[in-house]
């Protein structure tokens, strides 16, 4: 039984920090349209900006989010100035590979300047503890602390978008752009702002998951595919359905330990030799696969 509330437990903490991830995917598809492959780039840059920041200031690695939030925040900004609004004077394909060449642009480049070795933090206030709360079930703390904090981030993100005038005109742009247009609404400076909150709820994050992930220019890639699964589960441009589906794909990551738990529970040597931790990913990519299949729109999903 420990094993498995503790695949719960882990799972349950896992989806929040991933909902954060995927919310930037969702909020720039949500306004323009747009799916940005760079997206687990972005997540890197966080990471790195997390870790670099902690090392060289020597502050706890919980405090250099805000650092991340505003290096996101202006990568979203240049990233859409100096390069995505020109894309969106051409066909859909030219988006699509214009933004898969933003990613192998920012991957190699971090390439170039940190080389291919992992990185991790070794220091920082919640570094190396953990909680038991009983049942066999102990929680690392900064797993709980990115967890929470995730919460917190995107609850003041739903707020901004739906109890401010500024989130109004967001909603209102990616509803319609050429009738907020029409109505006034600065379209061109709300695509550049989705993308600079979209930046920024990556990286934020990113240097969240630094606190308990190593980092490497290679991270992006899986946690794009993480991201892409998660929007189409939640329906693409739902900011709830980013959340929920988030808790979702985290319990599918804990697959291995849910296997584990019925393998003992019913002492099955072929389960118990199947080795599940190495599939476990995969499982995420046949939801994705089965989700636009069958349900093309995602389960919140407003955006056709």
């Amino acid at each position: 039984m420990d094993i498995l509330l503790s695949s719960i437990v882990a799972g349950l903490l896992f989806g929040m920090v991933l909902a954060m991830v995927a919310l930037g995917l969702t909020i720039i598809f949500g306004v323009m349209d747009i799916v940005n492959f760079a997206h687990g780039e972005f997540l890197m840059i966080g990471m790195y900006t997390g870790l670099l920041t902690a090392q060289a200031t020597g502050l706890d690695p919980l405090l250099t989010l805000p650092v991340a939030a505003v290096v996101g925040f202006l990568l979203g900004i240049v990233c859409y100035t100096g390069f995505i609004k020109f894309l969106l004077r051409g066909p859909m394909i030219a988006q699509l590979l214009g933004t898969f060449g933003l990613m192998l642009l920012l991957r190699n480049l971090a390439l170039l300047i940190f080389g291919a070795e992992d990185r991790a933090l070794h220091h920082g206030l919640l570094v190396g503890k953990s909680f038991d709360i009983g049942m066999g079930v102990i929680i690392p703390a900064t797993k709980l602390a990115a967890a929470g904090l995730s919460v917190l981030a995107f609850w003041g993100i739903w707020q901004l978008m739906n109890r401010t005038k500024m989130g109004k005109a967001l909603t209102a742009t990616s509803l319609n752009a050429q009738g907020a247009r029409y109505m006034g609404i600065p379209t061109e400076r709300m695509n550049a702002l989705a993308w600079g909150i979209g930046g920024a709820t990556v990286t934020i994050a990113g240097a969240l998951i630094v606190n308990f992930w190593s980092v490497n220019p290679f991270i992006g890639l899986l946690f794009t595919m993480l991201a892409f699964a998660i929007v189409a589960l939640g329906g693409f441009g739902s900011v709830p359905g980013a959340f929920f589906a988030g808790l979702v794909v985290g319990m599918i990551t804990e697959i291995p330990g849910f296997w584990d738990f019925f393998s003992y529970t019913f002492d099955s040597d072929w389960m118990m030799n199947v080795p599940m931790t190495s599939f476990k990913y995969m499982w995420v990519y046949v939801a994705y696969f089965l989700i636009v299949v069958l349900r093309p729109r995602g389960l919140f999903g407003w955006k056709q």
